[in-house]
């Protein structure tokens, strides 16, 4: 069975490290593939370049999606996902720290299925993460044919 796996796409390495860090203290053993910046989320995505031989059925249960990102930012990548047939359908969380009103305005009318302000106070954002692992990964039914499976939440 395939184990739901998470696609982080964060540039910043303490927020990189703090999101890491908040999954495993919610046991929340799933895999997190991290992406550092929009070209290489969309790489993976769409399997190319370092990830051309991926399994396209093994597509990740949710993507935590930063705006600001180098190369390609969060709303272009998230515009290229709901624009393909065979992606567009991916569960996608907004994961920012952005208090921009246009930003929460843009990422909705792209598709996103979710926007969460980046809790400054690590205890909020362990908290978050919590909230987001249940719900994306245990809770939420995913459209058939994603290629995901249940998700775990475990010790």
């Amino acid at each position: 069975m395939h184990r739901r796996s998470i696609l982080l796409v964060e540039d910043n390495p303490d927020d990189e490290a703090l999101a890491l860090r908040a999954l495993k203290q919610n046991n929340i053993i799933n895999e997190v593939i991290v992406a550092h910046d929009g070209v290489e989320a969309l790489d993976y995505l769409f399997r190319r370049g370092a990830h051309a031989g991926r399994d396209a059925s093994k597509q990740p249960a949710v993507i935590l999606l930063d705006l600001k990102l180098p190369k390609i930012d969060g709303l272009e990548v998230l515009k290229l996902l709901r624009a393909d047939e065979h992606l567009k359908l991916l569960p996608v969380v907004i994961l920012t720290s952005s208090k921009e009103e246009q930003d929460l305005i843009n990422g909705y009318r792209l598709g996103a299925n979710s926007y969460i302000r980046k809790p400054v106070d690590f205890t909020k954002f362990v908290e978050a993460v919590r909230q987001l692992g249940v719900y994306w990964l245990v809770l939420n039914e995913p459209p058939p044919g994603n290629g995901t499976q249940q998700g775990k939440i475990g010790n």
